[in-house]
């Protein structure tokens, strides 16, 4: 896809050297664009060299040292991925989520001030899973929605103050990306562990719908995202091919060998099954011209040799 007019070539991009954002940071130095790189670690540890990345150790939290590395560095568009408490016991801690929510808002402020024209912020499909939630009668949503909530609060505001200051908004809503790198115990972490350690598998029954995406799509998937999403858009990054749980994991276990058979329980499934049509990438595939290149089996399989050597 060529498309002069919507085209950037400096961006800014916080949480650059988690799993993610690191990915994403060397999509976009690999596709030429100069990246302004801003993480925790004095060093990064995941950034490949170029003379295209400026690399600053910041919490986002610092309003006065962010607007100094913003002045400092043009960008025309603004990557947000920093936040707190994404994984473990921190993603139901409400104070914290909210918080994380407010930091967006100011940094998306921050991008205004510097000349940003488009601010795009990595969301989460448990957006959706938020909103069916909290408005089904009778429904008691789990602590382990307050994540979700928290992008969703971050959503909503920055969509309000994005119109009003008039810079561009565009928010990408990853499903569930996974890839070589990742060392969190998120469930295709976990299941490959115990592949690798040969213990026993076994699930509830699965039935909900789902669906993973490799880290390099989600990559690509950005990039294109930033560079040609329309303002005051969402886009479901996931891989195209979304359905019951169940199905993955068959997939994943005949994929990487798995000695045993999964089990799957009688155990319904009581959180929030959302419908197909919710995991439809149409929209960035049309808009932006993505389509993913690494399967499920493949992407497993890299991901299993990978946490061997770990």
């Amino acid at each position: 896809m060529e498309d002069k007019s919507k085209s950037i070539s400096s961006i800014v991009i916080t949480g650059a050297d988690g799993f993610v954002g690191s990915n994403t940071v060397n999509k976009f130095l690999n596709e030429g664009v100069k990246v302004i790189a801003i993480d925790l670690p004095e060093e990064p540890r995941r950034l490949i060299k170029s003379p295209n990345l400026k690399y600053y150790s910041c919490d986002i939290s610092n309003a006065s040292k962010m607007r100094k590395i913003l002045s400092e560095n043009h960008a025309d568009a603004f990557l947000h991925f920093a936040w707190k408490g994404s994984a473990g016991a921190e993603r139901t801690d409400y104070n914290l989520q909210i918080q994380n929510a407010l930091t967006t808002v100011e940094c998306l402020n921050m991008a205004k001030e510097a000349g940003a024209k488009r601010f795009i912020c990595a969301g989460s499909i448990m957006e959706y899973e938020i909103e069916f939630a909290i408005h089904a009668q009778g429904s008691k949503p789990g602590m382990g929605y307050i994540y979700g909530m928290g992008k969703h609060i971050a959503h909503s505001l920055c969509k309000s103050i994005a119109a009003n200051i008039g810079i561009d908004l565009i928010w990408p809503m990853i499903t569930n990306a996974y890839g070589v790198g990742e060392l969190s115990p998120r469930f295709i972490n976990t299941t490959l562990r115990k592949i690798i350690n040969h213990e026993p598998l076994q699930f509830t029954a699965a039935t909900q719908n789902y669906d993973f995406v490799y880290v390099t799509d989600v990559a690509k998937a950005l990039y294109l995202v930033a560079q040609f999403g329309k303002p005051f858009s969402e886009y479901i990054i996931g891989s195209g091919e979304a359905g019951p749980l169940k199905g993955f994991i068959l997939e994943m276990t005949k994929a990487c060998g798995a000695e045993t058979a999964p089990l799957f329980g009688d155990i319904p499934f009581t959180g929030t099954n959302l419908p197909l049509s919710t995991f439809s990438i149409e929209d960035l595939q049309t808009d932006c011209g993505f389509s993913p290149e690494v399967s499920f089996a493949e992407g497993t399989r890299k991901t299993m040799e990978w946490l061997k050597t770990q």
